[in-house]
């Protein structure tokens, strides 16, 4: 007699793919850490899934050797597909794995075939740095046309770009960003109008690493005749304005002894009179006129976000974000007026100053936010003292507004409203990803990761979504930059300018 045949052991298996689903349920359901972590497990688990399944195939399942001969060479060949088909194209804010088709279409440079005239009756205005002119978001002196329906925003001009994740600094009709070309980072100025580049200058550095991406990070910063840029390795330029041609340079971190941060350095340097303003292994204020140090803050490592000038207790001061540490220097002699412990995180959103001497500072990875009060003693010693802290606005690369009373942002990807009172969450929703958001007047603008524009009503009571439209293609994270009617977006790939439709002017400070 013939041996029993041997039925098929399905029973590992069931147990492979029942433990996998499990784990990544309980991960989500049950563990308040935060979204990346659960999402890079997720992955792990899929992959160890796999793993797990093609052993069971050849080891375990008692299928005869030529199904698992052909399911096997199924598997390698569609390995081979999607590796012939797809490339890696690094990671998305949320830390999940990015695929493209190898033959994607590149970016080309596009310009209607009706030239977009200048507004000749909208006043110049300028966005000269990292979030506009105060370095919080808002835009003054415009007022959208929020019927996009009936008049859409316009192209003027769309192009490719060197990688980067830089923004754009616009003053006049310049409009100037930092690019990677091959070993070369760039500092590059365009003619608002036409995208046509006026000057460039290079310096030979290069960083690139995953999950990061490639190029410079840093926004650069137009003050009068001079343009200060910060590269991805920290090479700080001082630049003609008009042609380019650089006046000095140093490295801020090779010259300070310092450790740049582990994923590139996103420093946007602030102008202050008659320094220029860093953070390299804490503050540190050079002379806008010869790159001398002027003076050196208080010493700790550097982070991602970029210095800040506030006013804070009755007293002017420059507010840094660094890595595990919050300070603030007086901007004259670099003197530390209080200093404020921050988990060891990637520190990338702007602090948000607030009324009654408050101070809002908020990261992803699970931290959330907190609000500071800085007050003085009668001594004259600043305290620091906590007010209320959550996890309900977890800002990872964008930055937060602050309108008529009320807080706005990202949180972990999705628009949140926030009362500043207690820290309650008004509402919470719109799925842009991990982009960057402007308030113009009485909208906001929300640039998304996947590069749509979004225009929403700031509203406590409910999310209101006004208009969208496609403005770039591929993972975005830079900032937009808005002057006048011109919106000028870019990401690693390509940059373009669109002329949005204004209906009167307006004034928002942010700071109701």
């Amino acid at each position: 007699m013939n041996p029993a045949k041997k039925q098929v052991r399905w029973w590992p298996l069931f147990i492979i793919v029942s433990l996998a689903i499990l784990g990544i349920g309980l991960r989500w359901l049950l563990d308040a850490g935060h979204r990346q972590d659960k999402i890079l497990w997720t992955v792990l688990l899929l992959i160890l899934m796999t793993i797990l399944g093609v052993l069971w195939l050849l080891c375990f399942s008692r299928l005869r050797w030529r199904v698992k001969g052909i399911t096997l060479v199924a598997v390698v060949v569609c390995v081979f597909l999607a590796t012939n088909l797809f490339q890696f194209q690094g990671f998305s804010g949320d830390l999940a794995p990015i695929f493209e088709w190898r033959w994607r279409a590149q970016p080309i440079t596009l310009r209607p075939d009706a030239e977009v005239a200048p507004d000749a009756q909208m006043p110049s205005m300028d966005f000269p740095q990292f979030l506009g002119q105060n370095r919080n978001g808002v835009v003054n002196g415009i007022k959208l046309n929020r019927g996009w329906e009936t008049h859409p925003p316009k192209l003027v001009w769309r192009q490719p770009v060197g990688a980067g994740w830089s923004g754009f600094a616009i003053v006049g009709n310049s409009a100037i960003t930092q690019e990677q070309e091959d070993e070369w980072e760039k500092v590059v100025c365009y003619e608002l109008h036409t995208g046509e580049i006026q000057w460039s200058h290079r310096d030979e550095a290069r960083y690139n690493a995953p999950p990061a991406g490639l190029g410079p990070r840093a926004t650069p910063t137009i003050s009068g005749n001079r343009v200060y840029t910060v590269g991805s390795t920290g090479i700080l330029n001082c630049l003609d304005f008009e042609t380019g041609k650089r006046l000095w340079t140093t490295n801020i971190f090779e010259e300070n002894g310092a450790k740049a941060p582990p994923w590139g350095v996103s420093i946007s340097p602030l102008v202050l009179d008659e320094r220029v303003i860093v953070s390299a292994g804490g503050a540190v204020a050079y002379h806008r006129e010869t790159g001398d140090i002027a003076w050196t803050g208080y010493r700790t490592q550097s982070g991602y976000s970029s210095p800040l000038l506030t006013t804070l207790a009755g007293t002017e001061q420059v507010v840094i974000f660094n890595q595990g540490l919050i300070t603030a220097h007086e901007p004259l002699s670099g003197t530390l007026l209080w200093k404020q412990p921050w988990p060891v995180v990637e520190c990338v959103a702007q602090p948000v100053p607030l009324l009654d001497d408050r101070l809002l500072v908020s990261t992803a990875y699970g931290i959330g936010s907190k609000l500071f009060q800085i007050a003085r003693n009668p001594s004259g010693q600043f305290n620091v003292s906590l007010i209320w802290e959550t996890i309900y606005l977890k800002a990872k690369f964008t930055n937060v507004i602050y309108h008529e009373g009320y807080l706005y942002g990202l949180d972990d990807g999705i628009l949140a409203c926030l009362n500043p009172t207690d820290g309650t969450r008004q509402w919470k929703r719109g799925r842009y990803g991990h982009g960057q958001v402007l308030l113009v007047a009485d909208v906001l603008l929300v640039l998304t990761e996947s590069g749509e524009v979004v225009l929403v009503e700031p509203n406590p009571e409910s999310h209101k979504e006004l208009a969208r439209f496609t403005a770039l293609t591929g993972r975005t994270w830079n900032t937009p930059a808005l002057a006048g009617s011109y919106l000028l977006v870019r990401n690693d790939r390509e940059a373009a300018c669109y002329q949005l439709s204004i209906i009167g002017t307006a004034l928002n400070t942010g700071k109701e």
